[in-house]
């Protein structure tokens, strides 16, 4: 169980500072120990502004990625990694990111570089609040894969990368992690169209090595690239089956739609810890402590607060660092009067 009824938390992403995105377009300009400072800097930066909040829980902000899981690709043995985007021009989305050609065995000898993540923000974060660090599942990394002659589905290519994420997990554990979120928006993304006991398994299968010997969690996303979404946005085709992971907490994202299916989180809540969306990434009206206060009550009328979390719908990456550090303040004090309404502080 989670060490407080109405724990403040985060999926793991932030905004990168200005700063590192330019400088990031002009790494040939800086030396090894000028990236290192870059990296180390970035992610105090978003230490800064999570503690800043209040949250109980922070991570490193992703600041050293791309995106949430593209840079993991580069720690993949068996890839080419020139990925032509079949579209260049026109409104961003998904299909601007190409696939990489799988050109021999799927490994990841050298493992995902999440442990890495992790000691360098156990390395930097102050004493209190929680630290989380998350990885990418297999399913949702397979889809930026060309299936091949080796590998003729994207079933095939996940099964591949379910002991790459395996070992991760185990690696990060061992490291003294104590909170993980297996990241697998893919499966929540296309459970509509897929076999969602299938997706269960596969999950339960990754991260059965870690069970017990930490938090786990996972985040049922429907996509945030340039805040537009992938698959149609609704819970009920995951359940019963998603009810299935062993995961301590699910996290589903109810602010952007505006709270469809909350009965979803009673369901949840009735076998585990539920983690509800209550900030709206993809928008930029900044909720007021009175706007999350009244959308904690609402979710207590269909989970214990010992059972709830609060966090913002999705990874804040895409959402402006101004806006995300207000965001993540006004949630904090909301939640605290909520709190303070039920007396548990």
């Amino acid at each position: 169980m989670k060490e407080r009824p109405l724990r403040t938390t985060v999926i793991g992403s932030y905004p990168l500072p200005g700063w590192l995105e330019f400088a990031c377009a002009h790494l040939d300009q800086f030396g090894q120990a000028d990236r290192a400072e870059l990296r180390d800097d970035a992610v105090i930066a978003a230490i800064h502004d999570q503690v800043a909040a209040g949250l109980d829980v922070i991570t490193d902000g992703e600041q050293t990625r791309l995106d949430f899981n593209l840079s993991f690709y580069g720690h993949l043995d068996g890839l080419d990694l020139e990925a032509s985007p079949p579209r260049r021009f026109g409104p961003p989305a998904h299909d601007q990111r190409g696939k990489h050609r799988v050109t021999g065995k799927l490994g990841g000898a050298r493992g995902l570089g999440v442990v890495e993540e992790f000691k360098r923000l156990e390395r930097l974060a102050p004493a209190g609040p929680a630290l989380k660090a998350s990885v990418p599942g297999p399913y949702t990394l397979s889809g930026r894969l060309e299936p091949n002659e080796n590998y003729p589905d994207r079933y095939a290519l996940t099964e591949a990368l379910v002991p790459v994420v395996r070992r991760e997990l185990s690696d990060l554990a061992g490291a003294g992690c104590r909170e993980i979120t297996v990241d697998e928006p893919s499966m929540s993304c296309y459970a509509h169209r897929e076999d969602p006991a299938r997706l269960a398994d596969i999950f339960n299968r990754t991260v059965a090595p870690v069970v017990g010997k930490c938090r786990l969690s996972t985040h049922l996303c429907f996509g945030n690239y340039k805040g537009r979404a992938v698959g149609p946005r609704i819970y009920r085709p995951m359940f019963p089956a998603f009810l299935d992971l062993t995961v301590d907490e699910i996290h589903v994202e109810m602010a952007s739609r505006e709270f469809a299916e909350l009965e979803i989180i009673g369901e949840i809540a009735a076998r585990r810890d539920v983690a509800v969306g209550i900030i709206d990434v993809k928008s930029y009206y900044i909720e007021t402590p009175q706007d999350v206060a009244e959308r904690v009550r609402r979710c207590l009328k269909w989970a214990p607060a010992e059972r709830l979390s609060l966090a913002p719908d999705c990874g804040l990456s895409q959402t402006a660092r101004w806006a995300a550090r207000q965001k993540l303040k006004n949630m904090v004090e909301g939640v605290n009067v909520v709190r303070g309404e039920l007396k548990l502080d």
